[in-house]
């Protein structure tokens, strides 16, 4: 992945609720229903679909089906053992789907786990060793770049970056490296850290971009992207969710409109220099067909950043 610095890169929506909107049978979900990742494994032409519709919309970067398909995470489900065979094939489902689409990308994503070192869920070095294992195995696979995405806890964050940097120093890979974080609405991280507090850590890791995803919709991530665009040297990546998650019939809904989520968006590159844009929970192919028609020609801002 080699790209100017004006070059805009739009990933794809959201996953799990796509999935949730489709009609997949239960031995898809070979009696791990709930578990997005074994589809990977015995529902493969769901994720394939998925990815053909994103990419279909104007995706030019698909996020393997690997969100949390760490041994931490795949423990709960009795899968710790087959982390390797599934990130294999989340990436082989991706590269199907992009197969024949010129300038397309496979994005290895890397969630948090659902166990936070900073609240003492967990040690360390087991989340490192978690997280090693899970890069190797989507380095292997032939990704092109990595995500380390939905961070909600600075340690962890850190945590996973280091792993994954020294798996591509021992490989000797050359893979670019996104960090994405979760700044929830009262604005900070969920134990609590700002944003200048993100950058200020994570400035020392050679990353590809920073950036915020999940938690609220663009509106609630205004505030945090423009300091980002004041103080953050590398790209700047926004991948929000369709807006705060409402209830609504005793169903969680999100309300922006594919128009409305495009228009802010826009307002994100075009005013603060943001140029790696996407969806997270509840963004459909038509968020990201709005997103990728709104942003035809389109050229991010300079930005001036601060030291």
């Amino acid at each position: 992945m080699v790209f100017a610095d004006h070059d805009i890169l739009i990933f794809d929506g959201a996953c799990g609720t796509n999935l949730q909107q489709m009609e997949i049978p239960p031995e898809a979900w070979g009696g791990q229903e709930g578990c997005n990742e074994i589809l990977n494994l015995y529902g493969s032409e769901f994720i394939i679909r998925l990815h053909e519709e994103m990419l279909a919309a104007g995706a030019m970067v698909v996020e393997t089906d690997s969100f949390g398909a760490s041994s931490v995470v795949l423990a709960e489900y009795g899968l710790q053992g087959r982390v390797k065979e599934i990130n294999r094939l989340a990436v082989e489902n991706a590269r199907t789907a992009i197969a024949g689409r010129g300038n397309r990308y496979i994005a290895g994503s890397v969630g948090p786990g659902t166990k936070l070192p900073s609240l003492g869920h967990i040690e360390v070095a087991e989340l490192a060793r978690s997280t090693r294992e899970q890069v190797e195995a989507l380095a292997e696979a032939g990704v092109d770049c990595l995500i380390i995405e939905t961070c909600q806890d600075l340690l962890q964050t850190k945590t996973a970056l280091i792993a994954a940097f020294e798996v591509l120093e021992s490989g000797k890979l050359e893979l670019p490296v996104l960090a994405s974080v979760t700044i929830e609405q009262q604005g900070t991280m969920l134990v609590g850290t700002d944003i200048g507090a993100v950058v200020a850590t994570l400035e020392p890791f050679n990353l590809f971009s920073l950036g915020l995803n999940c938690a609220t919709g663009p509106q609630d991530m205004a505030s945090h992207v423009r300091y980002l665009s004041h103080h953050w040297p590398q790209r700047i990546s926004v991948i929000p969710n369709q807006g705060l998650p409402e209830v609504l019939n005793g169903k969680t809904v999100y309300p922006l409109s594919p128009a409305d989520y495009a228009g802010q968006m826009h307002h994100f590159v075009t005013e603060l220099g943001v140029s790696i844009v996407g969806g997270c929970c509840g963004t459909s192919p038509a968020h990201i067909q709005a997103l990728s028609e709104k942003l035809a020609g389109a050229v991010p801002a300079v930005r001036e950043v601060s030291a």
